[in-house]
This record gives C-alpha cells, structure tokens and sequence, in this order.
C-alpha cells in the first residue's frame, strides 16, 4: 500500500485543538491501535486489513503526527492533552469500550486515559510501550531551546529525515527490511513540519518521565505484553518484574519475541494473531 492510499482512507475528527485522521475499518468489538513518537498510524498499515476481517479497528493519527493537524505550540502535545483528544475521538465514534494496543509513547498516553477514564478500556495489549524509567533509553534527548528546535526544523529536509529514519529503523530493527514505499509513511509527515509533538516529547517528556505506578496500580483488566526482546530503547528486563508486580500479569500472557522495537514492522503477523487471541479469551 502507498502512503497516498492510505491517507486517502483515513477519515477526519475536528477535535477542539485540530483535524486528526483515523482508520476506522471492520465491525464488531474495537480495537484501538496506537502509534508513538514519532511514528503515525502508519505503523499499523501491515495489521490493519488483518485484523478488521473480524474487529473494528481504529487507528489515529494522534495530533502532530502523520496526517494529522500540528498546530502552533508545544504543552498542546502534552501526555494528558493526547489523551483527552483519544478519549473525545472515541466518544466521537460513540465507542464506549475497546481493546486498546500501544506502542512507545502510546503507553504515556494510555495511562493519562487511564487516569481521565478508568472504565473505557476492557482489554490491553502492551508492545514495547513506556511504563517506567529502569526500561526508558531513547535514542536522543534535548533540553529545550534553539539547538532542539534547529533539530526538529532540519527534519523538513529530504537528506535530514531521511538520515534520521535509516539511524532510527537501524537501530529498532534486526534488519532494516524497509521499501522505498514504506520509508514514505515516516518521511512525509517529517517534510510536511509535523515536529512539533516530537519537540514536546524529546525535551520535556525524555528529561521528565512521569512516575504512574498509582495509576497502573489500580488497572484491574485482561493484560497482555508482546515486546521485542532485543529492543535498544526500550527494555523489558530491566523493569519486567516490576511491571508483571504492577499490573498483575500472568506469566502466560508475556509474548517476548525475537524482534527490537518496531515490532510491528518485524512481526506483524504474529501479533495481530497474539491480538486476535486476547480479544477471544475475555
């Protein structure tokens, strides 16, 4: 699929703070899938079609990613804000319960959902997602100012952005295996200026992790983690005993996988058949 065809199935919310683009595809119980930084629903394209021959599935664009508005300003893309647009989004759609599976900073956003709305998630599948510091290791950080904004406009540029990706699927791939085509789903945003979400994230986010053992304390649903075990940014081991403790997971339900961190490029099979298969158990 190119990227064009799929911007051009994406529909359009006018949330209070811009347009966001969503797949919205399939019937039958929902399935969220979300993106982190600084992928879009993109990421999803090669599960998509799969898992919407028995699901509905919904995959966003969150603001200042993909297709998505990227307005002017930079607390607009906090953690709680991305939220808050998930959550509107939803209730949008007249979605009140779903499985919902994220991924990176996906994971900061679903607890922030957690925190806004308990009730609305019945069903987690957690890939590779940020929960706590012991796992955090992204690949960069800055401290805000020029030199971080400098950064984030040169990825506008063609040789920019696409230095940053081939650096970026390197690194979060066994083996870089990515098309021309595929390359384009993360390239055009970056062209287009949508960095803004990513300078929330890289000098405020990174720097300042939140602490939400509380909130993932009080989770009290079917929990499932398929994580690439040779992940470089972020690692199960380190913090895997910790978050089995947190959020109550059986050891049955933990998919470590013989991948790094876009797993969903590595396995997309595999874990749309591990999402397919928690959607069933409930």
């Amino acid at each position: 699929m190119s990227y064009s065809n799929f911007r051009a199935q994406q529909k359009t919310f006018k949330s209070a703070s811009g347009n966001i683009k969503y797949i919205d595809q399939g019937k039958g119980d929902v399935i969220v899938l979300l993106h982190g930084v600084p992928t879009s629903g993109w990421l999803y394209r090669n599960m998509i079609d799969s898992l919407a021959k028995t699901h509905r599935v919904i995959v966003p664009d969150m603001l200042g990613f993909g297709s998505s508005d990227s307005p002017e300003g930079y607390d607009i893309y906090s953690e709680e804000n991305h939220a808050k647009r998930l959550l509107a989004l939803m209730n949008h759609l007249k979605i009140e319960n779903w499985t919902h599976v994220m991924h990176d900073a996906g994971g900061l956003w679903t607890w922030e959902l957690f925190e806004l709305a308990p009730n609305k998630i019945k069903n987690l599948v957690i890939l590779n997602t940020i929960i706590y510091e012991e796992g955090f290791d992204p690949p960069i950080r800055f401290e805000e100012g020029v030199l971080a904004k400098t950064a984030m406009w040169s990825y506008r540029s063609s040789i920019t952005n696409n230095m940053m990706l081939k650096g970026l699927f390197k690194s979060g791939m066994t083996e870089n295996t990515l098309t021309k085509t595929d390359i384009e789903g993360y390239k055009k945003p970056l062209s287009e200026g949508k960095t803004k979400a990513m300078y929330y994230f890289f000098t405020q986010t990174c720097n300042k992790l939140k602490n939400y053992k509380a909130t993932l304390f009080k989770i009290n649903i079917p929990i499932t983690v398929v994580w690439g075990k040779n992940d470089d940014f972020l690692k199960w081991n380190p913090q895997s005993t910790r978050v089995i403790k947190d959020l109550n997971i059986s050891p049955e339900n933990i998919h470590l996988i013989d991948a790094k961190h876009f797993i969903q490029e590595e396995r997309p099979e595999l874990i749309s058949k591990i999402i397919r298969d928690a959607v069933n158990k409930i």
